[in-house]
């Protein structure tokens, strides 16, 4: 018998715009023999049900059913592709647990921590992975960029805290750049990381689970393009940086990224696909990990989907074992 899949994507934030081109990709390849697939677009103006004909009606928010043909559909299953908030931090995790309704993806503890930047570097280096140092500001405590200057040393990254997407982030190369920077920064959140440059080489790495077994795929280089200072939203998103996939690096260097990506899924306690950001110092030869990402993009040009390619699989057959796995 089919089983009810909804099929969440949109989202409070800038990001929807990618949520909405992740599920689009999700839906084309979905087993259509196995689920029954209904997109639910959850937005700040409603949660909708959006029908193949093109009507939409709203979801009943109290048991997360939808009346579709005139029947109400209750769900076995529901498929996050909805970046940035509530997909992405815990909220909606949160609501499903409440109704012992099973989800893709990382519970609600692991989505609320790791989309905290400073709260997920601060757990992976405790647990022994290198990690950039760093400073957490909040906008009701304000600190001179002096005060700073004094802990971390130039060049320094300042991120929106609990962004995704690189938005509202810059890179400060000269002391007189770091306040603006951080005003920016505010403007996104309400806690900003300012976080010391590491130098070297990026790649981006998708781990899962599978019977049990945590397994990384080939990972990705990521360079920015030479109108790109660093890996931001227009270098994601927008076709500005160049991605290699599979990377053409040394075993002894792809191995290490590898083993430091198993540790950080166990140690927050992952489920489904994640996809694990990592600079390769070489003068230090090791992995620094910068952030982890529970919801990765899987939009026709996104990094996961072309990791799956690489490792010889499809994501037909990826997709159905992303959602048979929330059942385990």
């Amino acid at each position: 018998m089919k089983k009810n899949i909804a099929l969440v994507t949109g989202g409070y934030s800038g990001e929807s715009v990618i949520s909405y081109k992740s599920a689009t990709t999700i839906q084309t390849h979905l087993d259509t023999e196995r689920y029954r697939v209904y997109k639910i677009d959850v937005s700040k103006d409603g949660w909708w049900y959006l029908a193949p004909d093109g009507s939409k009606s709203a979801v009943n928010k109290n048991d997360f059913t939808i009346t579709a043909d005139g029947s109400t559909v209750q769900f076995d299953a529901v498929l996050i592709a909805l970046h940035g908030t509530p997909g992405e931090d815990g909220k909606l995790q949160g609501y499903f647990d409440m109704l012992q309704i099973p989800y893709t993806g990382c519970n609600a503890a692991t989505s609320a921590i790791t989309m905290n930047k400073s709260y997920t570097t601060g757990v992976a280096g405790k647990a022994g992975i290198n990690v950039a140092q760093s400073v957490l500001l909040f906008d009701h405590t304000p600190v001179d960029g002096a005060a700073i200057l004094e802990k971390l040393k130039l060049p320094l990254f300042i991120k929106p805290n609990s962004g995704g997407s690189s938005i509202g982030m810059s890179k400060v190369l000269a002391a007189e750049e770091l306040e603006p920077a951080i005003e920016r920064a505010f403007k996104e959140d309400r806690q900003v990381l300012v976080e010391e440059m590491i130098t070297g080489r990026e790649f981006t790495i998708g781990v899962y689970k599978s019977k049990g077994e945590v397994i990384t795929l080939p990972m990705t280089e990521v360079k920015a393009d030479a109108s790109k200072t660093f890996f931001d939203f227009e270098a994601k998103y927008e076709g500005k940086s160049i991605e290699i996939t599979p990377a053409q690096v040394d075993e002894s260097i792809a191995e290490k990224i590898r083993a430091a990506a198993k540790q950080v899924y166990t140690i927050f306690n992952c489920r489904g696909v994640i996809r694990i950001d990592f600079i390769y110092d070489e003068t230090k030869g090791a992995p620094f990990m910068l952030e982890v990402n529970t919801v990765p993009g899987q939009s026709a040009a996104s990094i996961i989907p072309q990791q799956v390619a690489a490792a010889g699989g499809n994501l037909k057959d990826f997709y159905t074992l992303l959602v048979e796995e929330c059942f385990s």
